[in-house]
């Protein structure tokens, strides 16, 4: 918020709420409910484990999903996230 750029979340599994699978295909898409609406279950990748989408704070939840699949357009994580896991498990076995 500090800077004033739009952020958003992606995760590997949901912090909260329920959902549906979505259905098969890149793109598609089911409500993380917790409520009301809290993010979408978004299908990066045919036939691969969804991902969690949220929004942080500048951006709604269409223009997070939006950015999420054009981010992830060979891996299930978008590239970004995809790098800071990397770096991550990286440093955390160089100890």
């Amino acid at each position: 918020m500090l800077t004033g750029l739009p952020t958003l979340g992606v995760g590997k599994t949901p912090l909260v709420g329920s959902w549906a699978e979505p259905g098969p295909r890149r793109g598609d898409r089911s409500p993380l409910l917790d409520g009301e609406e809290v993010g979408r279950v978004l299908r990066t990748r045919d036939g691969v484990r969804p991902v969690f989408v949220s929004v942080g704070s500048g951006i709604d939840l269409d223009t997070a999903t939006g950015h999420v699949l054009a981010l992830s357009p060979r891996h299930r994580l978008p590239e970004t996230t995809r790098a800071a896991d990397h770096l991550a498990r990286r440093a955390l076995r160089a100890g």
